[in-house]
């Protein structure tokens, strides 16, 4: 078979030695990840935010309920992003009236920033009806069963980050054999 009948087969860039059962468990993998991130983009534009926005705010509001205070700095080494950004990205959500800055409880040079009560019933009330059926078909499985499926997400989770690191060895690879003279 050729490479092109073999992706038209698959849907996938799976060779055909795959049993279909694997390539069915990968198609049924992307078409999860395709749907998540359909409803992310649904969520951040009924909220008028964009990607950035939403995972600082979802940040802001799991450390409220773990009770911790958040800094710009924390939101920045969270986002891996700069000072400057984080500024503007506060500054955005709080025009939007989904944080507010206040002072830092204990240090009157810091100031934190705290998500407005309305964003977290916002989150909530756009979240909650699909992580209540999320929670439903975990909760239908036997504990085997969600032993196999918390393997296999980790494994796949593993793979993914381990591709990473796999990505940087390579650019290392081909900038050695490039050598000192790559630049001439």
């Amino acid at each position: 078979m050729s490479e092109p009948q073999e992706y038209a087969r698959s849907g996938y860039w799976y060779p055909d030695s795959e049993s279909a059962s694997t390539v069915d468990v990968l198609n049924m993998l992307r078409r999860y990840r395709a749907a998540e991130t359909a409803m992310r983009a649904r969520t951040r534009a009924s909220m008028g935010m964009n990607e950035t926005d939403l995972m600082a705010l979802r940040f802001l509001l799991r450390e409220q309920r773990a009770g911790r205070i958040v800094r710009p700095i924390d939101i920045a080494r969270m986002l891996d992003i700069s000072t400057a950004s984080t500024t503007t990205l506060i500054d955005r959500l709080e025009k939007g009236g989904h944080v507010r800055r206040e002072a830092h409880p204990t240090d009157r040079r810091a100031g934190v920033v705290v998500p407005s009560v309305s964003s977290d019933e916002e989150v909530r009330a756009t979240l909650g009806a699909m992580h209540r059926r999320m929670l439903t078909l975990v909760d239908e499985l036997s504990d085997q069963e969600r032993a196999v499926v918390t393997r296999f997400l980790a494994g796949m989770t593993a793979s993914i980050e381990e591709a990473s690191d796999l990505d940087q060895e390579l650019r290392n690879v081909i900038r050695d054999e490039k050598g000192p003279h790559a630049a001439e």
